[in-house]
């Protein structure tokens, strides 16, 4: 079967491969990910080779060229534990995607914004930065670089007690969203389409968050101002524990963010539901935290010496060729420790990490080795599995509601 990269991905994934092999299908050989062979279309295919029935374990089976003893419907080699990982009710309400606008006439240039501020100063109540995955990914300072008119849920007269910002709107939004198919879109022109009521009220107090953005090379957390409006491009993170920081810039959770999220070319799409929700978070240690504290503020003092974003910063970092390079290399050596922290904090101290460069999905990273690789994922998915089957009953495995953040105790 030949199909595009996507087949071994998300719900694509779920729908197909994974219901053959329940069916019986049994994967002997497989290519992940390849660039088509030809010049005139610009695609990653994959390819599966199988037979109706069970295989002998003896038979030999490969995955992109390498001989396995297994192969996963995510058409690369198995470990001991199979399945998809479960969502977990103890990682609800704490990871949310950004607001959906709806009208780029909501946004604004920074002058236009500080304008309308130092002529009135009630607008500062409905002018925010607006924090979109661009800005995470190239800006040193991991700024915002526009504005936004929001006025969340207020009503169409509130927001005409603010002149400036609904004049602007009611020129620029309304026109496009009278032309929108739904009657609720149309309605509440003056409002976003998707105001994120539930991530307001998770981070509502909290002076900094975690973010990343949903499409990037480095799945890489940030740490950033809370006051801001994030876009739909950004996954906030209702924390600003450094302990949590540290696990989200582990190898460990990138390996599960490129194996159980989707690609786009070659970069991740870091979705919430399939990467955090599912993702066993172990407890918080002081290493952990003081791994995360060095990490933020040593990486935050080289990418604005040097002027670098995180994209160019580890593009760095993961490149072979650069050597002897004190910030590179110092980066690298924080990465090591945290990813040490984080093997400690789930009480995994046998698994030898063996850092060094490796091509995991067609991308070159400073990453753990191969093995450390398979083995980690074989034990975050039987973790899953573990906290999946003591969930308790009649609760949906996808979590039908967000528990209260003081109800936990991990990252505090």
């Amino acid at each position: 079967m030949i199909a595009t990269n996507t087949v071994a991905q998300g719900d694509s994934r779920e729908v197909g491969l994974d219901a053959m092999v329940a069916a019986g299908f049994t994967i002997t050989r497989a290519i992940q990910s390849r660039s088509w062979p030809a010049a005139s279309a610009n695609l990653e295919y994959a390819a599966v080779w199988g037979t109706l029935g069970s295989v002998a374990d003896a038979v030999p089976r490969v995955a992109d060229d390498v001989p396995v003893g297994r192969i996963s419907t995510l058409l690369e080699p198995q470990g001991r534990t199979a399945g998809n990982p479960i969502r977990l009710i103890e990682n609800t309400g704490i990871a949310f995607q950004g607001c959906i606008v709806l009208g780029m006439g909501f946004v604004l240039d920074l002058a236009e914004a500080q304008e309308w501020i130092a002529t009135d100063p009630r607008n500062a109540e409905v002018l925010f930065p607006y924090l979109n995955g661009e800005d995470l990914n190239s800006r040193p300072d991991a700024s915002a670089s526009r504005w936004v008119i929001d006025f969340n849920d207020r009503t169409e007269p509130a927001a005409a007690g603010y002149p400036a910002p609904y004049a602007w709107a009611k020129d620029h939004v309304k026109p496009e969203r009278t032309l929108n198919n739904r009657k609720v879109y149309r309605d509440y022109w003056w409002q976003f389409a998707e105001k994120r009521p539930a991530l307001r009220r998770a981070i509502a107090g909290l002076p900094e968050v975690l973010v990343i953005a949903r499409v990037s090379k480095t799945v890489m957390p940030l740490r950033v101002p809370a006051g801001q409006v994030p876009s739909e491009q950004v996954v906030v993170f209702a924390s600003d524990g450094y302990s949590l920081q540290a696990l989200l810039s582990s190898n460990l959770h990138q390996i599960w963010a490129i194996t159980y999220g989707s690609t786009l070319e070659t970069r991740v799409r870091y979705t919430p539901s399939d990467v955090f929700e599912t993702f066993p978070l172990p407890a918080a240690t002081d290493r952990l935290d003081a791994a995360g504290r060095l990490l933020n503020d040593e990486r935050r003092e080289i990418m604005l010496r040097r002027g670098l974003g995180l994209t160019k910063l580890y593009n760095l970092a993961h490149d072979p060729g650069i050597q002897r390079d004190k910030d590179v290399d110092r980066l690298r050596d924080l990465h090591v420790e945290v990813d040490e922290a984080t093997v400690a904090a789930y009480g995994w101290d046998d698994v030898r990490l063996d850092h060094g460069f490796d091509a995991y999905r067609q991308v070159i990273r400073w990453t753990i080795s191969p093995a450390a690789r398979v083995e980690i994922l074989d034990r975050l998915l039987l973790e899953n599995h573990r906290r999946a089957g003591a969930q308790p009953s009649g609760r949906s495995s996808a979590g039908s509601g967000a528990v209260p953040l003081d109800e936990y105790t991990l990252f505090d």
